[in-house]
């Protein structure tokens, strides 16, 4: 199972974008693929899921984590499949979705392509109350991190690994980011001295 890729975003399509990684194509599909066309032609990190089926094997790419705990929530509903679930996150703000899950908003649910009533109703009775409180929110392409700067990742990875919460981490993050040339090692220093003012 593959849980990211770094690659060179290479081809962009309606349904999906191709990522190379040494020398392989990956073909990925993605709920807005146009939304990467900043993005072409340079290094990216794209979080990924697998679907292995009798007749086909498919990545499903995202642009965070957290837009992959959406997806995967969202294919653990009965009726909704990965197509669908991109569909979803396509067409949503993704704060918008899990307040109406939240609150029980099936009208709102309802709007999404494919989601019927008693889909709607499933997804509120499955997924109410779920999300933690950061939610699966998704970041804006622009936002993420370049894939470039891995000892920042690195030291990132390393304070939640420590219990600092995701929320904490991206109010200096972009601070971190500006110092570039640093070690993994020194952004972690750096940052927990940002996070002590």
């Amino acid at each position: 199972m593959f849980e990211y890729l770094n690659g060179k975003l290479v081809k962009i399509s309606p349904t999906n974008i191709v990522i190379d990684l040494s020398g392989i194509g990956y073909l990925i599909s993605v709920a807005n693929p146009y939304a990467w066309s900043a993005l072409m032609n340079t290094e990216v990190k794209i979080y990924v899921h697998q679907v292995i089926r009798e007749d086909a094997h498919s990545l499903y790419g995202f642009v965070n984590e957290s837009e992959k705990a959406l997806f995967l929530r969202l294919i653990s509903v009965s009726g909704i499949g990965p197509k669908s679930a991109l569909a979803i996150i396509a067409a949503a703000d993704n704060e918008g979705l899990i307040n109406a899950i939240d609150n029980s908003d099936i009208k709102y649910l309802t709007k999404f392509p494919g989601v019927g009533k008693k889909t709607a109703m499933q997804m509120v009775l499955d997924l109410a109350g779920k999300f933690d409180a950061t939610g699966a929110v998704g970041i804006s392409l622009l936002d993420a991190a370049p894939a470039s700067n891995l000892a920042l990742e690195e030291a990132i990875e390393a304070l939640q690994a420590l219990g600092y919460k995701a929320t904490e981490l991206k109010k200096i993050e972009k601070k971190l980011a500006q110092e570039a040339g640093l070690t993994s090692e020194e952004y972690i220093k750096s940052a927990l001295k940002l996070m002590m003012k």
